[in-house]
């Protein structure tokens, strides 16, 4: 097997389908199945099943996509060391984040980043904590940023601590409440996320064994904030997630104090590129400057 042949496997990967990763590596369609077949011939087994919808790995694919995924990013890492040893500063780097962390810090960290790296290339993907993990694990992303809670066993460098609130229709508390209690919670109407996006509410919920009526099953902060302030219910929320709050909404505080821990995710930390390294270090200045409260590694 060759790096080529790696780099085949893991853009059929990440692109779902032959013909797609065809035209990405501009290759013919015949060369990228050859390709494949001559590595199941090597290996012993079938790596892609192949179906109406596209191609998914095998389960001997999943054994070993971790392995030709550090290879590829590896060699990634290389070719970017000597870039900079020739002092280029050339390269690119995917970042994948959930709702909140778009919404909140994401255009600040482009924005920052581009400025201060311009011929570097950065990718954005968008989805929930679930979606980023399959990313990281598939290397269709370099680095995720989510909360501790959904990094299932990936490397996990925190960075920074997101309060919990509860957001609820304008006047639905009495007028002297300045917080809310796991008491107040119990059997209220709620707009719940999904539990791939919304993972350290849940846990929230099942430590204080919280019976809830969720009216609204949703995918993403804004649209909670929308159903709440329209009085369909109440719903828990990270501060990070509160931009552009509607005026029909009140924001209180959880007692006792509820937080979840955001941070950086890689596949490997031995094989994170140059340009991925630079990126985690912007991030963390970034969020730095932003205010909020910092964790250490």
């Amino acid at each position: 097997m060759t790096l080529l042949s790696y780099e085949i496997f893991q853009t059929i990967l990440e692109q779902g389908s032959f013909a797609k990763a065809a035209t990405v590596l501009h290759l013919t369609p015949s060369a990228v199945s050859h390709s494949i077949s001559s590595m199941e011939d090597e290996i012993g087994f079938p790596l892609f099943i192949r179906g109406k919808n596209g191609v998914r790995l095998s389960s001997g694919g999943e054994e070993i996509s971790p392995y030709i995924q550090k290879i590829v990013a590896s060699n990634t890492s290389l070719l970017q060391v000597i870039s900079q040893m020739k002092g280029l500063t050339e390269g690119s780097v995917r970042i994948g984040c959930i709702n909140s962390v778009c919404l909140a810090w994401i255009p600040g960290i482009i924005k920052s980043f581009t400025m201060e790296h311009p011929q570097i290339t950065v990718e954005l993907y968008q989805g929930s904590y679930s979606d980023v993990v399959t990313w990281i694990r598939n290397g269709s992303i370099d680095l995720g940023i989510l909360s501790d809670s959904a990094s299932d066993g990936l490397p996990f460098t925190p960075v920074a601590r997101d309060e919990l609130v509860a957001v609820v229709p304008k006047g639905y508390m009495p007028r002297s409440t300045t917080s809310m209690t796991p008491e107040d919670l119990k059997d209220q109407p709620f707009v719940i996320q999904q539990d791939s996006c919304d993972i350290d509410i849940q846990k929230f919920l099942d430590e204080y064994h919280l019976s809830i009526r969720a009216n609204c099953h949703i995918l993403d902060d804004q649209s909670a904030l929308a159903m709440v302030s329209c009085g369909t219910g109440i719903s828990l929320m990270p501060r990070l997630g509160l931009v552009n709050v509607p005026e029909e909404i009140d924001v209180y505080p959880i007692e006792p104090s509820q937080h979840r821990t955001l941070g950086i995710c890689y596949l490997s930390k031995d094989f994170v590129s140059p340009a991925a390294r630079e990126m985690t270090r912007h991030i963390k200045e970034y969020v730095a400057s932003t205010g909020v409260e910092l964790v250490e590694e």
